[in-house]
């Protein structure tokens, strides 16, 4: 699901539909956003996986369907909870994965336009904002010694 994710968030989210997207990256101070349509919108082949999987006894679309539907819910708590804390349940973390995470994001966010964008997955953090963290972490270590 990773590499559709990120494929759909380029091409897609960035790409034709960036009309929906536009004002997730825009400071705004409303609870809801157009992009939050995104879940109504891939919840549709989802729903539809488990009809054709369920009434028509084929196992390998009812997994499918329950792999996507998992994968949202990770997305709910990860981008919505975690990175964005529009809901107020895990706000602080020291656990440096989290800390790479929301680092990729907000480097992804610094840029306002739908071009010239970074960092498009969702639960793979590239390297690079790794070893920022990494580096965050030897400084504040090294300055508290």
């Amino acid at each position: 699901m990773e590499g559709i994710t990120w494929l759909t968030h380029k091409y897609v989210m960035h790409g034709f539909l960036w009309v929906l997207h536009k004002d997730h990256h825009q400071p705004h101070d409303h609870d809801l956003e157009k992009n939050d349509l995104f879940a109504i919108i891939f919840a549709v082949p989802c729903i539809t996986l488990f009809y054709f999987g369920t009434f028509h006894d084929n196992p390998w679309l009812t997994c499918i369907a329950i792999g996507v539907f998992l994968y949202g819910i990770a997305y709910f708590l990860v981008h919505d909870v975690v990175i964005h804390q529009r809901i107020k349940w895990w706000t602080h973390s020291k656990n440096k994965y989290v800390r790479a995470m929301r680092w990729a994001h907000k480097m992804h966010h610094k840029h306002l336009g739908k071009e010239d964008g970074e960092s498009f997955g969702f639960l793979w953090v590239e390297r690079k904002y790794r070893d920022k963290i990494k580096k965050d972490e030897s400084i504040r270590r090294a300055g508290s010694a």
